[in-house]
Parts: C-alpha cells; structure tokens; sequence
C-alpha cells in the first residue's frame, strides 16, 4: 500500500499528462517537474487544470480527492481555460493555446496586472479578496488592454476602474480619518488635563523650557498640519473639517495656513475664507437649533402653567 494521493500533473499547453502519487504538494511538485521535463532549479506553480485556481497550502492539497488533476506552470506561464474542437482542428486548439501563451508571457513582462485580469474572469466576485495593490494596478493598468483582457467593451473596463478607484479612495480617506481622529484625543486629553499642575510658581521657571511644552507645542502644530494636508488638493475642503477644525484653522490664519499648505497668498486667503464661512453658517445653525429648543422650552413652560391654573380654577367654578 502506497502512502500519497493519486494525481495527475500537466503542462499549460495540456498535450503532456502523468499520473503520480504524492504525499505532500512538495513531493508533487518534484515528481512533477521530472515527468513533465522541467529544470529541477525551475520555480513552479501548482493550479488546478480545470479552473486555475492556484494551490499553495500542504492542507488543501490534501483535501482534495483522488485523481485531481493539476497544472504546473513555470517562468511566465499562466493557465488558459481548455478549448476544445472537432478532431480534425484539434491541432489548431493547441497552436491557438501556445500563441496565447507566448501574448500572454509578453505582456505580463509589462503588465503585472494581467494575471489580474485572467482571475476577474474566471470569477467576477474573486475582487473581493483582492488587496489595495492589486486593486491599485488594475486601476492604473491600460484601459484598452484591460478590457481586452476582461472581454469587456472599453466602456465598461472605464467604469470598472472608476469604481475601484473610488473604493480606494474611500479606503484612503477612512484611514487618515482614523488618523486624525486619534490626533485629536491625544490633543483633547492634553487639554483636560489638571490646570492647577500648569499654575504652580514653583514649577514656572522649568515650565518654559520643559520638554512636554514643547511637545505639546508641535503636536498641536503638527494636528493643524495633518488636518490641512489631508485636505489639500480636496474639492470644498472646508466642508470636510469637523467644526472643531474649523475654529483651529480659523484661530491660526493666514500665515499658519500658507506656511503648512505651501500655496500663494490670494490662494490660501481663498480658503481661509471658505473655512470662516462655513464655521460661521454652522455657528448660525447651531444658534437657530439653540433658539427653537429654548422657544419650544418656554411655550412648553407656559403651557404647563396654563394648564396647571386651568385646572386650579375648575374647582371654584363648580362650586359657584
């Protein structure tokens, strides 16, 4: 009895099959690289022959059942669904399969994100687990060749790279407000501290050239820059500041901003307005929300007591 699992190995083209038996993924890639002729130095990769899918872990392997076939790739090989035809243009099948091959070793020289492509595919929904680089280099990948790689009209490899791009951004936009985020507790929770531990006279001589002032200086310079280069380059930025930055952006003017921001005066002025504008339109709402919950406390008050004197004098005028 032989400890291993039977398999059957190919090569890309499909015109070379074996049968083996391996007890590990190890074992099947030496075996294999030997049936199939293969340079025992040769980096190959193992996938499945009927779908690609590409084998890596010794668990998997071994949960596949007997007799599954696999295709070892090597150098720039990638897999090619089979086409299969009539007998008498078979030959055609596999001539068509190598010259796919050679265009397909040629552009991934090039083009990182064939690969890519070949996996979106097979399986639309395998974006999914794809990482921001590999969405990254299907974003900046030809939109002509993409789409030709997809089988899509240009159209649609348009609007596909659109929303990967989005997806990105948005990615990008929730990690730098995790960032800020995390900057402004740490700024909060230096300004709650203890204000008699910053008043005692003892401590004054030190304090003016105490290491924590100083950085508690930088970060609070260094919050305002964080805050206005994420913004830089944003469409309405102002827009995007919470009104606590706002008020920030708006107490430091015009040299703080163009010192951060490296722009010109007429362009900075610009959106230092844009920001005392907006913080003065939220000001306004919050003073009108403000006024109509006092208002609705007051005539709620008032009801209360017309209610409360209504009710004091039904008595009286029933006993009349």
């Amino acid at each position: 009895m032989t400890d291993g699992k039977a398999c059957k190995v190919c090569n890309f083209t499909r015109q070379t099959s074996y049968g083996v038996v391996a007890p590990s993924l190890d074992e099947l890639k030496r075996k294999g690289c030997e049936f199939l002729g293969f340079s025992p130095s040769d980096t190959v990769m193992v996938v499945l022959e009927n779908d690609g899918t590409i084998v890596e872990d010794q668990t998997y392997f071994l949960c596949l059942p007997p007799n599954t076939k696999f295709m070892l790739l090597h150098n720039k090989e990638t897999w090619a669904p089979s086409r299969r035809m009539d007998g008498g243009t078979a030959w055609m099948a596999r001539d068509s399969v190598i010259m796919d091959a050679d265009t397909v070793d040629a552009s991934s020289t090039a083009a990182p994100w064939w690969n890519l492509a070949l996996q979106l595919k097979q399986d639309l929904t395998s974006i999914i687990l794809m990482s921001e680089a590999d969405l990254q280099c299907l974003v900046d990948a030809p939109c002509a060749e993409l789409a030709s790689a997809l089988g899509f009209q240009e159209t649609k490899a348009e609007e596909l790279q659109q929303t990967l791009q989005r997806v990105l951004d948005r990615k990008e936009e929730e990690r730098q407000s995790k960032e800020l985020l995390q900057l402004y507790l740490k700024a909060v929770e230096k300004e709650d501290k203890p204000q008699e531990e910053q008043s005692q006279p003892s401590q004054q001589g030190v304090r003016d050239v105490d290491l924590p002032d100083g950085m508690e200086m930088d970060s609070a310079s260094g919050f305002m820059s964080r805050t206005l280069m994420v913004l830089k380059g944003k469409t309405n930025p102002e827009t995007r500041l919470s009104t606590e930055d706002l008020q920030m952006v708006v107490t430091k003017g015009l040299e703080a901003m163009q010192q951060v921001m490296g722009w010109d005066t007429a362009r900075t002025s610009a959106l230092l307005q844009a920001c005392e504008a907006e913080l003065s339109t939220r000001l306004q709402q919050i003073q009108a929300m403000q006024s109509i919950s006092s208002s609705q406390l007051d005539g709620s008050k008032e009801s209360n007591a017309t209610s409360t004197q209504e009710a004091a004098e039904t008595p009286t005028q029933g006993s009349s």
